[in-house]
This record gives structure tokens, C-alpha cells and sequence, in this order.
């Protein structure tokens, strides 16, 4: 695909590079420039602008409404635009190449519905060249044993998103757009997830749209707060209190009170 190689970086080194002046500031993998879009007379999104750095998980934090699934799909080109680019490493990179760079995983697709998991699974990692020791690997991860052999369908929605979550993580794309990763599961199943989210971001940067703070504030090195279709804010979490001057130790939903 053409991309040079990245540095990984996580949220201290992030706060680090901040604190040390823009010369050792990372360079943003994927910028997003002055989106706008509207369903009809109603802006859903106005104006909004941030980037994502190499490595990261970003999360995108906002009430239900506020344009955080919208905004995934402009950026993948689902949905047209008024106005705004995406850019990679700094190129504006056309609709009809996004694809190769992007994986977008809504919250609500059951694709070959029919298939049996084990065969949806392993149709994938081939496709996508992974070993098959990734396959074993997200299946223990995933906890997916019981239902390898059952159609996608049949599925509970706790299990539909784990087959969901280990399609996205067989991908070869470099950056993972994934909607509401965590809806269906207990708290215990979610650390699990976010530990192996953790575990397979090494050639990965991710965007999780996420409407629980707390979840967010356990998995995320930095928040993208929006609200009603506008940007309010982007940065850690100790940079986003800052910002509302709010004491160190704030929570993520004191932060986004304060902003709203």
C-alpha cells in the first residue's frame, strides 16, 4: 500500500512529545480537515478537524446523536460530504483508495449471516494473508470455541460482535474504525476485549467510537469529545482537564460536562 513505516506511540509518550515542543512532535497518520455534513436542512457535523497518530487508540466520545457513527462512515466514503478531506500522511487520499487503508466496523453488520463462524473466520485470514495462528489466536482471545461451528446468524449479540471484532483484527488495514466495540458485553468480557485490543494494536491505530466513558477512559490514550455534530475537544485526558481547568484526576465525564 505504499506507507512508510510508523512509530507506535501510546498516551504518556503523546503527553511527552506534547511537553517537548512541536520539533519532537509525532507526525499524524490521518488528518480529517474541515468536515461538514447535513441531512438536508440538518448539520450533522460542522467543521471538524483533528488527527490520528501512529499507534493510538483514539476514542470518539459523545452522547447518542451527537455524529460519532456519521463521522465514521464520511470518513470511510459511505456517506458524501459538504465539505472536508482526509488526508494520510499528509496526501489527501481519494474515495476509491480509503478502503485500502481503512476498515470500518459498524455496530450492526452480520456479514455471510448464513456461513458458519469458523468458515466466515477463516475465509477472512486467508483473504487477508494472516497465519492461521491468528485465527487460533483471536478465537482463545475471543472466547469463541462454543460457537465456531454455528451460523453467524444464530449468534447472541455478545458473540455476533466478538466474530465482528476478530474480522476488524484479521484485517490488514492500518487503521481500525470501530463503532461501539464493547456494546453487548459485561464488564468483565470488556477489559478482556480492551486487553486484546491492546495486544494487537502493534501494527495498528484505532478509532472506537464509544458512548460509555468509563469504558473509554480504561482503553483510550486520547478522547475526541463530540457533541451535537461539533468538535469540543481533543487531547489526554489530563490535557482536556487542563483545557476546563479542571484539578488533576478529573474523570472523562467531568471533562465532558464541563465542555458542554
Amino acid at each position: 500500500m505504499g506507507q512508510s513505516p510508523t512509530t507506535t506511540i501510546n498516551a504518556k509518550t503523546w503527553t511527552d512529545c506534547c511537553a517537548s515542543g512541536k520539533a519532537n512532535s509525532p507526525e499524524p497518520l490521518c488528518s480529517i480537515v474541515g468536515l461538514s455534513k447535513s441531512f438536508g436542512a440538518y448539520p450533522v457535523l460542522i467543521d471538524v478537524s483533528f488527527s490520528l497518530f501512529p499507534g493510538e487508540i483514539l476514542g470518539l466520545i459523545g452522547p447518542n446523536g451527537a455524529g460519532k457513527s456519521t463521522l465514521l462512515e464520511c470518513m470511510t466514503g459511505l456517506l458524501a460530504v459538504e465539505s472536508g478531506s482526509l488526508r494520510w500522511q499528509g496526501r489527501e487520499l481519494p474515495l476509491n483508495e480509503r478502503r485500502s487503508f481503512l476498515w470500518y466496523q459498524p455496530d450492526d453488520a452480520l456479514p455471510f449471516a448464513r456461513r458458519r463462524v469458523r468458515s466466515i473466520l477463516s475465509f477472512f485470514q486467508r483473504m487477508h494473508g494472516r497465519h492461521e495462528s491468528d485465527f487460533k489466536a483471536l478465537s482463545r482471545g475471543l472466547e469463541l470455541a462454543p460457537v465456531l461451528t454455528k451460523p453467524l446468524y444464530a449468534l447472541s449479540k455478545g458473540y455476533r460482535r466478538r466474530v465482528l471484532l476478530a474480522l476488524a483484527l484479521l484485517s490488514r488495514q492500518p487503521l481500525l474504525l470501530l463503532d461501539e466495540p464493547f456494546d453487548g458485553f459485561d464488564l468483565k468480557q470488556s477489559l478482556a476485549v480492551m486487553d486484546l485490543l491492546r495486544q494487537w494494536r502493534r501494527d495498528r491505530t484505532m478509532l472506537l467510537s464509544i458512548h460509555q466513558l468509563s469504558e473509554a477512559e480504561k482503553i483510550c490514550d486520547r478522547f475526541l469529545l463530540l457533541d451535537q455534530g461539533r468538535l469540543l475537544g481533543i487531547g489526554t485526558l489530563k490535557q482536556l482537564a487542563d483545557q476546563v481547568g479542571l484539578a488533576a484526576g478529573a474523570g472523562l465525564e467531568e471533562v465532558f460536562l464541563a465542555l458542554t
